[in-house]
């Protein structure tokens, strides 16, 4: 299924593609959401709960949106199509931002921005799946999972560097944010072929029927199952932001936070993914927990600015252990004729405990502060590696 030519370490030229056609749009996505918080809160008067109602409802809204698309690509037997349209959709969002007057026009904007996540998602998971060979699958997502990352880090730095020339100017970094958002579409529109459907494969009628949904199978099955509880356990990174402003991160530096998570995502993944082809998964999801336990406890009880960059650097690890290596195993699960919808409602279902994990991270923040948030964050996090144990033993997994 890997037609297409490979890089020198053998991992497909079109995942390469997908990774930059990642890397871009992050760019773009986070010059706007690093400081997307402090406008809603500063300029705007929004509350924490509202910050985190919207920013759960956003990516709630990207995850229904993927169920639909992933099974709309089995249908297909089509990928490129409608990672395309996702992308398209998401950099014509854009520009919405810097036009907004109110609250609702921002609400609007990422509602369009989510969809478009969601239209291109599970297709493009399922793309990275088909295009990779089983020997460096968890490799593949590792790298797609660095290089998205590393747009995560450099959208805030390009913020940090563009709110300084422009004096703070919210607006105008929002315009700059367009560029990279339609090179992101320009990359995949050249960059990515994808591969011929093997004729052997099972042709899916109704991908969402419950007889199509009982293929996927109970090992995939007890994969979503540990990825909704695992994302119960952390919530929006939006509140990594807010923990800096509330120890005296001046507005401006506040994308810094960002930074320094990305940057410890982006160097992790690759390596985690590389390392998930060759050991324990379980053991890899287990330590992605423990240093999310220690993340949270920096975070709660840090008063200085060191200290709260060395909990955002954990936040950064825990993720780069975790998020390849369930997309792996979900790749891994399912069959290759329903890879679209397994994404797909794999979203769905994480994408709806991030919610229930923002609104109440945000609840806690308003009544009891900070502080209880993350020492909330870390008892979670802890509950959940003692769930693993006889949920690992069901997944069978290497």
């Amino acid at each position: 299924m890997t037609s297409e030519a490979t890089s020198r370490k053998g991992i497909p030229a079109g995942v390469w593609a997908l990774g930059f056609v990642s890397m871009f749009m992050d760019i773009s996505s986070e010059m706007i959401h690093a400081l997307l918080p402090l406008y809603m809160v500063t300029a705007l008067g929004t509350s924490t709960l509202a910050v985190g109602l919207i920013e759960g409802i956003a990516e709630a809204t990207a995850s229904i949106t993927k169920v639909f698309s992933g099974a709309l690509s089995d249908w297909l037997g089509k990928r490129k199509f409608l990672a395309v349209l996702g992308y398209g959709l998401a950099a014509f969002a854009k520009p919405i931002f810097p036009l907004a007057v109110s609250l609702e026009w921002l609400v609007a904007a990422r509602f369009i921005d989510r969809v478009g996540k969601g239209i291109r998602g599970a297709p493009r998971d399922a793309l990275v799946a088909d295009l990779a060979p089983r020997h460096l699958r968890g490799a593949s997502f590792g790298l797609r999972q660095s290089l998205d990352t590393v747009g995560a880090f450099v959208g805030p730095l390009l913020a940090i560097a563009l709110m300084w020339l422009t004096a703070d100017h919210f607006q105008a970094v929002f315009w700059f944010a367009v560029i990279p958002a339609f090179l992101s579409v320009g990359v995949l529109l050249v960059g990515v072929k994808e591969p011929g459907r093997p004729k052997e494969l099972r042709r899916v009628r109704m991908p969402l029927r419950r007889d199509e949904l009982g293929r996927l199978g109970s090992a995939y099955w007890w994969v979503v199952v540990v990825a909704a509880v695992f994302t119960l356990a952390r919530f929006s990174e939006a509140f990594l932001i807010l923990r800096a402003q509330s120890i005296g991160l001046p507005s401006a530096l506040a994308p810094v936070v960002l930074v320094i998570m990305s940057l410890a995502y982006s160097l992790s993944a690759y390596p985690a993914g590389v390392l998930s082809d060759h050991v324990n998964r379980l053991g890899l999801l287990v330590l992605g927990l423990a240093l999310l336990v220690l993340a949270d406890l920096v975070l709660a009880f840090t008063t200085g600015i060191i200290a709260l960059g060395i909990g955002v650097a954990l936040w950064g690890l825990h993720m780069g252990f975790t998020q390849g290596l369930l997309a792996t195993l979900i790749a891994e699960t399912a069959p290759a004729e329903l890879r679209g919808t397994a994404f797909g409602m794999f979203n769905l279902v994480t994408g709806i405990a991030l919610l229930l994990a923002s609104v109440i991270a945000g609840a806690l923040w308003d009544i009891a502060g900070p502080q209880t948030t993350f020492i909330a964050g870390a008892a979670f996090s802890l509950l959940t590696i003692v769930g693993l144990v006889p949920i690992g033993a069901r997944l069978g997994q290497r």
